[in-house]
């Protein structure tokens, strides 16, 4: 265990909703007290997300400003207090995702069954506040501090560890939870809705689970190469194939959406479904969601659900599956101190698929 802490914690800090031009400002912050269930980590990577943009542009709700956005941290265990989990020592690869704590209380139903990104006193890994006030920052920094219930061992077999595990322990566990909670897997045909950053993960997960067919779902012809490329069996255009939905009607057994866009084709996607198919919404919109019709349910039997993150167990599961099958993201790097110009880059969707930043 590591006794003193000689370092200080810095990262990039959204002021305002401008921080969401390019417009964050490096600055020291204070991190949580230090408690002997705590790690410290030195960033190596953090992944940027969407959910960051919705953050420090308060899309979602006022953010609590200042707020250092990045919930995708991979790096060095710096400080280990005495009471960690996973045998965490210094100097290990670790990560953490989007969730940085929750109550753990054995009385907690969703605690207690394993599901804690459900539990009420969950708290983020940034703009949220512990129970004794203090606020969590992200890895858009220097350090990051964690209960490490939350922080995870990062496999050595995961192809240039560091890069492409960090994207995973937000973005790819969003996509692997609910495709293995949903039984994604031989004997399975899957559409993965909005080929990005999130769903690009989809393609590459539901192949590593072994669906028989993979098919990628995104309104223009523009990234069928690429999706292909990823693995997928087959590629929808919505807005450039005529009559898809009803071409393509009864085909999948199991769809993940990674859209959020208050215009999309819903009533058309609830058609790809076979009948008691399953569809799962991941994308989290600004805006309502389009309006439905409740017999595009109950004519086939089909179920609407949502999914959130994963749990610690899911991640584990993940990075052990994405060990296995040497599952490989597609990341471009960018230096921690462009972060400004990264973030803008990635709402331009300039990014095949990921954008990671490098310290």
């Amino acid at each position: 265990m590591a006794a003193t802490q000689d370092y200080k914690f810095e990262g990039w800090m959204g002021l305002d909703k401008d921080a969401a031009k390019g417009n964050m400002k490096w600055q020291e912050f204070q991190p949580k007290p230090f408690e002997e269930t705590d790690v410290d980590i030195e960033i190596t990577h953090s992944g940027i997300c969407g959910s960051d943009i919705h953050t420090i542009s308060s899309g979602w709700g006022e953010a609590k400003y200042p707020v250092c956005v990045g919930h995708e941290i991979v790096g060095k265990a710096v400080r280990v207090g005495s009471k960690v989990e996973r045998g965490i020592k210094v100097g290990d690869r670790v990560g953490v995702g989007a969730q940085n704590s929750s109550c753990l209380k054995p009385d907690c139903e969703e605690c207690s069954a394993g599901i804690e990104q459900h539990c009420t006193g969950n708290v983020g890994t940034y703009n949220s506040v512990y129970p004794d006030g203090s606020k969590s920052y992200g890895g858009y920094a220097t350090y990051h501090r964690a209960p490490s219930h939350f922080v995870f061992k990062i496999p050595d077999a995961i192809p240039s560890p560091e890069v492409k595990a960090a994207p995973m322990l937000c973005g790819g566990v969003t996509l692997y939870a609910p495709l293995s909670r949903e039984g994604c897997g031989p004997g399975k045909k899957v559409g993965i809705i909005g080929v990005g950053g999130l769903g690009h993960f989809g393609i590459l997960f539901a192949k590593a689970l072994g669906a028989d067919q993979v098919v990628g779902i995104s309104r223009r012809n523009n990234k069928r190469e690429d999706v292909m490329k990823l693995g997928a069996d087959a590629y929808i255009a919505t807005e450039d194939e005529p009559d898809w939905a009803d071409k393509h009607a009864r085909s999948l057994d199991l769809i993940i959406s990674t859209v959020s866009s208050p215009k999309m084709p819903l009533m058309d996607y609830f058609k790809l479904l076979k009948t008691r198919g399953t569809f799962i919404q991941v994308g989290a919109p600004e805006d309502n969601l389009p309006a439905t019709n409740a017999f595009a349910f109950i004519a086939k039997g089909v179920k609407f659900g949502g999914s959130m993150i994963g749990s610690p167990a899911e991640i584990e599961a993940m990075l052990a599956l994405a060990a296995e099958k040497k599952v490989k993201p597609w990341i471009n790097e960018y230096p921690m101190k462009e972060a400004n110009q990264a973030i803008l880059d990635f709402q331009e969707g300039k990014p095949r698929f990921r954008i990671t930043l490098v310290n």
